[in-house]
């Protein structure tokens, strides 16, 4: 069978388009990426938040999925929307890489050596809110583009560091540029962070029974009780709200954040609930939120 995967076309992306190929076409199957441009692509000075696109990275490739132009997607699970369009389906979730946030600093400083007022380098409002909570001293530099491109960035001086999720420096070969990494009470991660996304379309038999091997049944548990949080409090791009599941025992634990833009303000929540119902675990989490006073937060933004 002849499958084409939908893909972005960064180095990062590719990796992970080539990943899913490598072991479809290991299982016998014909399979060809077909390059997608998506909004986030053509916009790329464009902050998230003001873009005015739902999942702006992964848009036009729902798009031609939907259409049938492509067979799957392959997303960076961090980059979709909680909920998905009609038709469409979350096939399979990979293991997971490493889901932390990491920093890598020009000099070689970890987060607390770096001096008062130093740059640093992310566009993404979760870190944002959070890093400005830890260290109110240190000055955010909006980075948008490519692992590469922000590593460039980084070397040129426009930043004395930068905050970027570990998986993409590991998948890329660039661990060894990592200074420190950031645990999730510190620094909780995106929804879905470090997960991959295989999609498809409901009740194409052939794709999702080509597909269900390289589903990992523990990842995949973790981040539904994510994005059920993340569905809850109506969340995307431009509301910093974090999510973090992992296996306890027999259970899954999910940590979830909301923090103001400012970081004046963090509320945590965090619960452990049953593995063979994440969807209630994450309902549960993000009423928790809720009653700890986070919609003003949401609502502000």
């Amino acid at each position: 069978m002849k499958i084409v995967i939908g893909s972005r076309g960064s180095a990062l992306a590719l990796w992970q388009a080539n990943w899913v190929r490598d072991r479809l076409a290991a299982a016998g199957h014909e399979v060809e990426i077909r390059v997608i441009r998506t909004s986030g692509d053509r916009m790329p000075q464009v902050p998230l938040e003001d873009s005015g696109v739902k999942g702006l990275f992964i848009k036009e490739i729902e798009e031609a999925l939907a259409e049938g132009a492509i067979d799957l997607a392959v997303h960076s699970l961090k980059d979709m929307p909680g909920a998905q369009p009609p038709g469409l389906t979350l096939a399979a979730v990979p293991a997971r890489e490493d889901a932390r946030d990491a920093l890598v600093s020009r000099e070689g400083a970890t987060f607390a050596e770096l001096p008062p007022g130093a740059r640093l380098g992310t566009s993404s409002i979760r870190r944002q809110s959070q890093l400005r909570h830890l260290r109110p001293d240190v000055a955010m530099v909006p980075m948008r583009g490519n692992v590469g491109t922000r590593l460039r960035k980084l070397e040129e001086g426009q930043c004395d560091a930068l905050v970027l999720a570990a998986a993409g420096l590991i998948r890329l070969g660039f661990e060894s540029k990592i200074r420190q990494y950031f645990s999730a009470d510190q620094l909780c991660p995106a929804v879905g962070q470090g997960a991959l996304a295989i999609e498809t379309r409901q009740g194409d038999e052939p794709v999702l029974c080509a597909v269900e091997p390289l589903d990992d049944p523990v990842a995949h548990r973790a981040v539904r009780a994510e994005r059920a949080l993340l569905r809850h409090l109506g969340g995307g791009c431009a509301v910093p709200i974090a999510a973090y599941a992992e296996p306890i025992g027999d259970g899954l634990s999910l940590m979830g954040v909301v923090a103001s833009p400012d970081g004046s303000r963090v509320v945590r929540a965090e619960t452990t609930g049953s593995a063979s119902d994440p969807e209630s675990l994450g309902l549960s989490v993000a009423e928790e939120l809720l009653r700890l006073g986070t919609r003003a937060i949401l609502e502000a933004v």
